[in-house]
């Protein structure tokens, strides 16, 4: 039985906690309060779920999901998680996060950053441009002419594929972004960034991503 666990169990991360029991996993979910916090999001998630720390979590873990405030990113656990994939759904909000100078001349990208934290896991960009309410009632099966799709970026094609084949189990498309540099095309204000979009307006959607000091 795979394990996924995840570092935050927010909006996003409850949501794909969610999906992830449906779907026949175990999960293990943390925040930064305490396994005690998250009670009631185990009780509903049932027997194959549990509360952990952060470490805890991310050692479990086969596959592993961060879904924290980008000013965080310092707190995520680096041994735990070595030569695992790793799932990045965050998003660069400057009101909440605080300026990070490397995103505002845009000299990298989120996951780019998560990256450099983790030299050794093997990271994907993924779930950061979807609603987290969308995640539980977009889901289709597959060959569904309306199916919604969303994109992946990342430097490895096998963690890719991995994180590719767990969106199609989740209920969705997949549209491949290209590396963790290109995953800007998904980040907020641009056309993917939170409308419901099929494989080919994903794909439209990326190819039209404009950089912020484009716009």
């Amino acid at each position: 039985m795979t394990t996924i666990g995840f570092i935050g169990s927010g909006h996003i991360g409850s949501q794909l906690a969610r999906l992830a029991v449906r779907s026949g996993y175990d999960v293990v979910v943390s925040n930064s309060r305490g396994p005690e916090t998250l009670s009631g999001l185990v009780a509903e998630l049932g027997t194959h779920a549990r509360a952990a720390t952060a470490r805890e979590a991310a050692d479990a873990a086969d596959l592993a999901v961060v879904t924290i405030p980008l000013k965080n990113i310092d707190q995520v656990p680096v041994e735990e998680l070595a030569g695992k994939t790793v799932i990045d759904t965050d998003n660069y909000y400057p009101q909440r996060d605080g300026s990070i100078p490397a995103l505002d001349a845009e000299e990298t990208t989120t996951a780019e950053l998560l990256q450099a934290h983790l030299p050794t896991s093997h990271v994907v960009k993924a779930f950061n441009h979807i609603y987290a309410r969308d995640l539980t009632t977009d889901p289709l099966p597959a060959g569904s002419s309306d199916r919604r799709a969303l994109a992946i970026a990342g430097d490895d094609d096998s963690a890719k594929a991995q994180v590719a084949a767990l969106i199609d189990e989740f209920g969705f498309d997949v549209v491949d972004a290209g590396p963790l540099a290109e995953g800007w095309r998904i980040q907020r204000d641009t056309p993917g960034y939170g409308p419901r979009l099929d494989r080919a307006g994903l794909t439209q959607a990326l190819a039209a991503a404009k950089r912020y000091r484009d716009m």
